[in-house]
């Protein structure tokens, strides 16, 4: 096992190998393979270091940039839990850097809920199926594509692009992105801005239109451990300071409160947006009235519209007539930007003073305007490939690891370009059984990718 900041191998820009049958391929071409193949490298994360870790595809990846004559190092946080960053020279080097990140983990799958082997990275019915199709091995396997074939073709891009390819994020990014900016900042000198996933996939509109919704926002993190103490003893008799009692009262009430509507600039532009689309008008008394018009995608921008609070575990106990001394709870947390406190205030008065809260993991809400040149780009690639398009800034109801780089004053934006079939619940993917991508989706993205790098 190669030890932390290991450089996999050294190579010469622009070197092709007849043996590895890369010379002549396109980004277009390679980018389904390298889907499929990343899929079938299972990186499930449980959260515990219990599951195999991201080294197997670090060092995939890590090959892959090697043939083409990129070094790259691979840092471990963790035996198994690694990550990998290249820097790409860019024409001006003086000017400031660009980060695209991806992570390399996704979230467990179980075999038997799935039409097809979560691990198979299969193509049927125009998709690739597999855990992390779309979260979010789709997106590296873009990046990846795009690099190898600039790299063959001594394309550079205009500035400095530093490639990362991470660890744990769907566990938070402790050992991913948190680690590598606590410890090695200085791989990420210069950036000033980073693309990263959940951004710039296609929604059908009135007219055969497409609106492309690029991420400037995201929610912030509060998941918690909740704790309640009493007196242990004997279930048949009275316990007015049952634990038991205390923290199921607690998630009572946090489940059932309803926050009010709070629209940050994202989420106003976005649904101003759609009401223009759908030929409506927007009413910001009632800014939820156009979410039906946009099918399951609701599902993700209505969590934007409020803070929102979901209790996801119970535990206590031990046997059905003992009374537990302690009884716990979790709940995902997530507050908009600018409305942290506001939260957090309301979470301590629901909870009383029987019940106290800790955290599993808390992590701060972004948002960025949707202006600059970096925009621009983004705007002017997705329209040289679908000239009908719309792109529009939101809101993502999650996080990402651009809470991370964020902390080392990037500006941060979601844009993982996929022009969509206007049926598929796309949203609905993350996370979901049966994950798929469809492949012209890949093969845009592809496109759309080199041509914002031409741009940025």
């Amino acid at each position: 096992m190669r030890g932390r900041g290991d450089v996999v191998r050294r190579g010469t820009m622009g070197r092709v190998r007849d043996g590895l049958g890369v010379i002549g391929v396109s980004a277009e071409d390679e980018v389904v393979r390298l889907c499929q193949e990343l899929i079938r490298i299972d990186t499930s994360n449980p959260g515990d270091h219990s599951g195999p870790g991201e080294r197997v595809a670090a060092e995939y990846v890590a090959e892959k940039l090697e043939e083409v004559g990129l070094e790259a190092r691979i840092f471990e946080s963790h035996p198994g839990r690694a990550s990998l960053v290249a820097r790409i020279e860019g024409e001006d080097p003086g000017r400031d850097a660009l980060l695209l990140h991806g992570h390399l983990d996704v979230v467990p799958a179980r075999k038997e809920d799935w039409t097809r082997d979560p691990f198979g990275g299969e193509i049927a019915d125009g998709c690739v199926w597999g855990r992390g199709a779309v979260d979010m091995k789709d997106m590296d396997a873009m990046i990846l594509a795009v690099v190898r074939d600039r790299l063959r073709e001594g394309r550079k891009p205009p500035r400095d692009v530093v490639l990362a390819f991470l660890a744990d994020e769907e566990a938070g990014g402790k050992w991913g992105a948190q680690w590598l900016v606590r410890e090695h900042p200085e791989l990420f000198e210069g950036c000033t801005e980073a693309v990263g996933e959940v951004g710039g996939f296609s929604l059908t509109v009135p007219g055969d239109r497409r609106m492309y919704l690029i991420e400037t926002a995201e929610k912030g993190m509060a998941w918690m451990n909740l704790t309640a103490k009493g007196t242990a003893g004997h279930g048949s008799m009275v316990h007015p300071d049952n634990a038991v009692t205390a923290v199921a009262a607690a998630v009572g009430r946090l489940g059932s409160h309803e926050f009010p509507v709070r629209l940050t600039k994202s989420v106003r532009a976005f649904l101003e947006r759609v009401c223009e689309a759908y030929g409506v008008e927007f009413d910001p008394e009632r800014p939820e009235a156009c979410l039906e018009r946009i099918g399951p995608l609701a599902r993700m921008i209505g969590a934007t519209l409020t803070n929102t609070l979901n209790p996801t575990r119970l535990d206590a106990g031990y046997k059905t007539n003992v009374i537990p001394q302690t009884a716990t709870a979790q709940v995902d947390g997530r507050f908009l930007p600018g409305h942290e406190a506001e939260f957090f205030s309301v979470v301590d008065e629901l909870l009383g003073p029987d019940v106290q809260r800790d955290f599993v993991h808390h992590d701060h809400a972004l948002e960025t305007d949707y202006e600059g040149a970096l925009v621009a780009a983004m705007e002017d690639a997705l329209t040289s490939e679908d000239p009908g398009a719309l792109p529009v800034q939101y809101c993502l109801s999650g996080g990402t690891d651009a809470k991370s780089f964020a902390r080392l004053g990037m500006r941060c934006f979601g844009f993982a370009p996929l022009r969509l079939p206007p049926d598929l619940d796309f949203s609905g993917m993350f996370h979901g059984v049966d994950e798929r991508v469809p492949v012209d989706g890949l093969r845009f993205g592809a496109r759309v990718l080199d041509r914002f790098l031409d741009r940025s």
